[in-house]
C-alpha cells in the first residue's frame, strides 16, 4: 500500500494516492492542524500541493511496522520530498500512520506528520 502511495504521488495523481487512505468521515490527518475525513484530508493535500512540480518526488526511508492486532498496525517512517526552490523547495520530515486492514486492504485511519 505504501509502495502505491509512493508510486501515484510520483505520478501527481492525489486521487490515487488517496486510496491509501480509509474513505471515511473518521479518518484523521494531523500535521499543524487537525484534518477529519478522506474528503477533506484530499481537499487539503490539493491546497497544498497544487500540480506536479509542487508535488516533486517522494520518498520514504526507515520504515517500521509495529503489529497492535492482526488488522492494524503502526508504520513509522521519514518522508523527503525533491522539488524545485520555486515549488518550495526540498521538504522531509517523519510520519506515524496507524493502519487497518479490511476487505479492500489495508489503509491509513490516521496519519500524523511532521515536516523538519
Amino acid at each position: 500500500m505504501l509502495q502505491q502511495s509512493v508510486a501515484d504521488w510520483n505520478r501527481a495523481d492525489i486521487p490515487a494516492f488517496m486510496r491509501c487512505y480509509e474513505d471515511s468521515s473518521e479518518t484523521t490527518f494531523v500535521s499543524k492542524g487537525i484534518v477529519k475525513g478522506t474528503t477533506a484530508v484530499r481537499e487539503r493535500y490539493r491546497a497544498a500541493y497544487p500540480d506536479a512540480e509542487h508535488m516533486g518526488k517522494l520518498t520514504f526511508s526507515e520504515l517500521a511496522v509495529r503489529m497492535l492486532t492482526p488488522q492494524s498496525a503502526i508504520v513509522t517512517g521519514r518522508f523527503t520530498l525533491d522539488r524545485a526552490s520555486k515549488a518550495g523547495g526540498p521538504a522531509n520530515g517523519i510520519f506515524t500512520l496507524v493502519v487497518r486492514k479490511s476487505a479492500v486492504g489495508w489503509r491509513i485511519i490516521h496519519d500524523h506528520t511532521t515536516a523538519l
